[in-house]
């Protein structure tokens, strides 16, 4: 009777299984395999195999290394700052802060707040007729088109950080909340200051929380095409020229291999990071306990 229970337990597990497999296996696995397939193959018709041929021409595109460039530069200046205020934030509304939940609430209603509707309100801020250009030329300076200049990567920055701080804020406030207050209390007792209780209680058991927002950061910052986009349109300027702008040229353009070749240059990369950065936390928690 126990054998039979189980059997068709099983088989109502793989039922109920079946719409996620399915799903992924035809939106994430079979895609996955045919971008492999056609980054190893001189043509998406009737190709021939070409090996890593692909890979090595992509290595020497210059507009692809201009896009790496970017998008490392955009990432290793997003990203550090995202955690630090986020952190501040999440430091601030911890502490019995005066209004706290109101600041809570709008730091958190950009996750729900659609992105196309709302980067609309950061373009026409940006734009050379926008409200920032109109602050300017009532000083009696000249407009300036922000988009158009090296300018343009802070105002990506900007936005980038709106969307993301409160994301970050909440899984630190999270991590906080998680904190003994026992820890503290023993630390006055011994006579520790503000500065050594953050830093040897603080950041100690904030780790594996910190760890894990520098990952979603980072991930964030590769997916910051779409804010981009809608800002800049297609042909953005050369400082705000990411990968993802490169591989939607090449999605437009039909170059299927190139277009393949820097989404899994750009995976691979990616999977290296998460997976340096979980090594890294497994020997700090190894070495906190």
């Amino acid at each position: 009777m126990k054998k039979i229970f189980k059997i068709n337990g099983n088989k109502l597990a793989w039922f109920f299984l079946a719409p996620s497999i399915i799903g992924f296996s035809v939106f994430y696995a079979v895609p996955f395999l045919g971008g492999l397939y056609y980054s190893l193959v001189s043509s998406p018709i009737n190709g021939e195999f070409v090996g890593l041929q692909n890979y090595f021409n992509l290595i020497k595109n210059p507009s692809f290394i201009k896009a790496v460039i970017n998008t490392a530069m955009f990432s290793f200046i997003s990203v550090p700052l995202n955690m630090i205020l986020s952190l501040c934030l999440a430091l601030l509304i911890n502490a019995n802060t005066y209004g706290r939940n109101i600041f809570r609430t709008l730091f958190i209603t950009p996750l729900v707040v659609p992105v196309a509707s709302v980067v609309l309100v950061w373009q026409s801020l940006f734009d050379i007729n926008g409200v920032l250009n109109g602050l300017i030329t009532s000083l009696g300076q000249h407009p300036v088109d922000w988009m158009k200049t090296e300018w343009a990567r802070a105002a990506v920055i900007i936005v980038y950080l709106w969307k993301n701080i409160g994301y970050s804020m909440v899984l630190f406030l999270s991590g906080l909340k998680n904190i003994p207050v026992e820890y503290y209390e023993s630390a006055k007792i011994d006579g520790a200051n503000s500065w050594k209780q953050f830093t040897n209680i603080t950041m100690v058991y904030l780790t594996p929380t910190a760890f894990f927002v520098f990952i979603m950061s980072i991930i964030n910052s590769f997916k910051v095409f779409r804010e981009t986009y809608l800002i800049s349109g297609d042909h953005p300027h050369s400082s705000i020229y990411m990968l993802q702008h490169y591989m939607n040229n090449m999605f437009a353009s039909l170059d299927y291999q190139k277009l393949t070749s820097a989404a899994f240059v750009m995976a691979v990369f990616i999977v290296l990071i998460v997976f340096i950065l979980f090594v890294i936390e497994r020997k700090i928690n190894r070495m906190v306990s």
